[in-house]
């Protein structure tokens, strides 16, 4: 808001307003050394190669460790039961403080997940807590089986899986 402070001949000056000192503190930016970064990813990339859990993989993209290209199978007695789906996962530089970019590079016929592969999931938006990239990918596999009523990207699909689901209870 501006406040007349005086008159320069005939016309009213304007000055802005002081700005009030704000009552809420502003949390600083969480800085993550690069290096940090790397080995987190190159651990979290040992622990999910060492746990021999199948129906998920992941792997580097070439020499860079922050680009990954994952595997998930489709879970059994579901309808992608034996169904291999390949994922781009992109890790940025302050990761684990802000989400990979994940992406489905296999078509997936799925709710959740619109034409060009991208997918709509909480985790992947609202991300208030760091986590291991093998719990993404396990929840990736967990939620293709369901189908999720918020946040779906095609709403026609999701009518035929609630069909499908009631048809085969």
């Amino acid at each position: 808001m501006a406040t007349t402070s005086g008159y320069q001949g005939n016309t009213p000056v304007n000055t802005p307003a002081p700005a009030t000192p704000s009552k809420q503190t502003v949390a600083p930016a969480k800085m993550v050394d690069t290096q940090s970064v790397l080995r987190r990813l190159q651990s979290e990339l040992m622990a999910l190669m060492m746990s021999g859990e199948s129906g998920i993989s992941a792997f580097p993209e070439d020499d860079n460790i922050f680009l990954w290209k994952g595997t998930i199978t489709g879970s059994k007695d579901t309808v992608f039961e034996g169904t291999e789906y390949k994922l781009s996962l992109a890790f940025p530089n302050d990761y684990p403080f802000k989400p990979p970019k994940v992406k489905f590079e296999t078509s997936c016929f799925h709710p959740n997940v619109d034409v060009y592969g991208n997918i709509c999931l909480d985790i992947l938006k609202v991300y208030n807590r760091p986590f291991f990239a093998s719990s993404l990918l396990y929840n990736l596999r967990f939620h293709l089986d369901r189908v999720l009523r918020d946040g779906r990207v095609n709403f026609t699909l999701n009518w035929f899986f609630l069909g499908a689901m009631v048809i085969r209870l």
